[in-house]
């Protein structure tokens, strides 16, 4: 039967079915790419009967992944078959700017539709300056002032959300406060940030998806201390979608935007049209994701050549057998 994964936990998951919710656990062997393993939002076939068993995931429409934390070439899925992401950055201290554009990236990459969601207002000293810094570093992206303590801006952006929505963000963002304002209780685990650096502890520990009043369901992703880019090209490419427009107009087609003559990137920072900043923020995720994806292509190809090392050594036992037999 189908069944959507709302939970996973290790060796077993929630899942949702036409009967109620049911505690599943998984037929099939660990898969070797940990990217493949189920995530919550993921859609199951489901052997029902008195111990449920997840058969076979369906083929994922989108998914968030980040490089893994443990730094090899493979992925890390924080959620599946998500349609909104909601980057949550607060206001209590003044935005990172380069990690946001990262976030974002990962956002676009996943294919879903990303929105900027400016949390903690209440807490800001200036929320509308603030926002119009970011609107430069968020191209094609709603970026709205929200405070899940005084309520400001949750309508504005509950609008905005369609399907299943994740939130994503660094501890202490305020994700699982805005959680909470958008399902209209208090579902979602929160903790209290360092007065300091406005940083706060992973009070998110597990992903869950949880219905919306209005439709939709929400996923609470744990705080992100790190964000690895893995293979996102495409969505460093929305990111800096100015910054691709601008090299439209470069005398070489593989301008670097370095130093090579009749760059228009450069010409735009000289004339002050593009900041300095984005163009080296651009350059900094480029080459992280050519570096992923270098890797990942390189661990492509020794696991091809170990498949065809392992069907030789099958052919060759085979032989063997055929000639004692003879």
């Amino acid at each position: 039967m189908p069944a959507r994964l709302v939970r996973v936990d290790r060796g077993s998951c929630e899942a949702v079915t036409g009967d109620g919710r049911v505690r599943a656990e998984f037929g099939a062997e660990p898969a070797a790419d940990p990217s493949a393993a189920p995530c919550s939002g993921d859609w199951a076939a489901l052997l029902p009967g008195p111990r449920p068993t997840v058969q076979a995931l369906l083929p994922r429409r989108t998914a968030i992944v980040r490089a893994s934390a443990a730094r090899d070439s493979h992925g890390q899925v924080l959620a599946a078959n998500v349609d909104t992401i909601v980057v949550a950055v607060s206001l209590a201290t003044w935005p990172d700017l380069g990690r946001l554009e990262r976030l974002l990236a990962l956002a676009w990459d996943s294919g879903a539709t990303p929105v900027v969601a400016l949390t903690q207002a209440d807490r800001a000293t200036d929320a509308a300056e603030a926002q119009e810094a970011v609107r430069p570093a968020a191209p094609g992206v709603e970026v709205l002032i929200t405070s899940a303590h005084t309520g400001e801006g949750v309508p504005e952006l509950a609008a905005l959300l369609t399907g299943t929505v994740a939130l994503i963000g660094v501890s202490g963002a305020g994700k699982s406060s805005l959680g909470n304002a958008l399902l209209g209780a208090e579902l979602l685990a929160t903790g209290e940030v360092r007065a300091g650096d406005g940083k706060g502890r992973h009070t998110t520990v597990t992903r869950e998806l949880f219905p919306l009043p209005g439709g939709g369901v929400l996923i609470d992703t744990p705080g992100l201390r790190s964000v690895g880019l893995h293979g996102t090209a495409e969505g460093v490419d929305r990111v800096f979608a100015d910054i691709e427009e601008l090299a439209a107009g470069c005398r070489f087609a593989d301008c670097g935007h370095v130093a090579e003559p009749g760059c228009a990137v450069l010409a735009a920072v000289e004339s002050g049209e593009l900041p300095l900043r984005r163009l080296l923020s651009h350059r900094k995720l480029s080459r992280e994701n050519e570096w992923a994806a270098s890797r990942t292509d390189a661990r492509l190809r020794a696991e091809r050549a170990g498949r065809l090392r392992e069907i030789t050594r099958n052919q060759r036992a085979m032989y063997r057998v055929r000639g004692r037999k003879r």
